[in-house]
């Protein structure tokens, strides 16, 4: 029992029993069984795989016939999808692209070293929770039972993402990402394991509540340790590598269409000879982006050595390998670059 749940108990003078007593949905507790929404909106048909690569291309997101395919698997199947892969290769953004697409609402759980399953899913607000009793003991209200069932109400209940997952919408079920989930401990992917396969979770004092309709589920991980297989065997897997040439052309356009076609091809060129050096971060999909913005904003309409040096911070992110890139070696880069290009 945790200390602020200790304090309640204790000033309120009773010792409730908080055994789960049976099974809610959430849409129950809110009274919203048996309802339709006036302004309810479904699921777009999901037809064919070209059909999710053309719902995500019109959110600017281009994706290959492979990630197209398990996307289209997870939504047809409602099975979790989960997406590994270097930073900065798209994971997030197509879990961005595919709530957009859909017209459904994003919720993001980010994850870090230290997240628990108390923290994901709710809280008790103890400061308004002191407020009430404060109240109550001024008042002179004596019916302690109905105040301890006030306490630990909804009115007091802060939810987090993945209670907030659970919610009725009237757009339809939400899209869920657990983002970076490699960041995270074996606790909590144990924990993680009751949400994903029966999608509920219990709050002690309220019972078990369970979503009445299943939320879009994305987890990402940057691979920095391996994820349990227990979890991943309960999503579809699919590893997010970086494009080549052609598709992140096709992705440069898509995001930063102001950039001219000799430039994008120079940028797009420069970074992909870049990923095959000794490098400690190699740099992402949305490096290429914000480099290429970065060379906009700057008016270049071409690389050069001096460009390159100046606005390696854009695309490099640690001072190592900036290092590496200093003197003529931007300049050997840029010409093999440019002779792939002119093969």
């Amino acid at each position: 029992m945790c200390e602020s749940r200790q304090s309640l108990v204790k000033m309120l003078g009773v010792c409730r029993d908080i055994s789960v007593i049976g099974t809610l949905t959430l849409a129950a507790r809110n009274g919203l069984v048996g309802r339709t929404f006036a302004g309810a909106t479904h699921m777009p048909e999901i037809t064919s795989i070209d059909s999710v690569q053309q719902m995500l291309s019109d959110q600017g997101y281009v994706c290959d016939r492979a990630l197209g395919t398990v996307v289209f698997l997870s939504l047809k199947l409602g099975r979790p999808l989960f997406l590994e892969g270097e930073a900065g290769v798209g994971k997030t953004e197509i879990a961005k692209a595919l709530a957009a697409s859909l017209g459904r609402r994003l919720i993001r759980l980010q994850c870090y070293e230290g997240l628990d399953a108390s923290t994901a899913v709710y809280e008790w607000n103890f400061a308004a929770q002191m407020v009430a009793i404060r109240t109550a003991e001024a008042t002179g209200e004596a019916d302690r039972d109905a105040l301890n069932a006030e306490l630990f109400s909804d009115a007091f209940l802060i939810e987090r993402p993945l209670l907030q997952a659970m919610q009725p919408d009237e757009n339809g079920a939400p899209v869920l990402l657990i983002d970076e989930l490699d960041r995270t401990d074996a606790p909590f992917e144990a924990f993680l394991l009751e949400a994903l396969s029966d999608f509920q979770v219990t709050i002690p004092e309220m019972g078990t509540v369970k979503a009445p309709e299943p939320p879009i589920v994305i987890l990402t991980s940057n691979r920095t340790r391996e994820v349990h297989d227990a979890l991943k065997r309960r999503c579809l897997y699919h590893w997010v590598d970086y494009p080549d040439f052609d598709r992140e052309m096709e992705i440069l356009a898509a995001r930063a269409p102001e950039a001219s076609a000799a430039l994008s091809r120079e940028v797009v060129a420069f970074v992909q000879r870049l990923r095959t050096e000794d490098l400690f971060k190699k740099p992402g999909v949305a490096e290429t982006i914000d480099w290429a913005k970065c060379l906009l904003a700057l008016d270049a309409l071409t690389l050069s050595p001096e460009v390159i040096a100046d606005t390696l911070g854009a695309v490099l992110k640690y001072q190592d390998d900036i290092a590496k890139l200093q003197g003529s070696e931007a300049k050997r880069l840029l010409d093999e670059a440019r002779a792939s290009l002119d093969a």
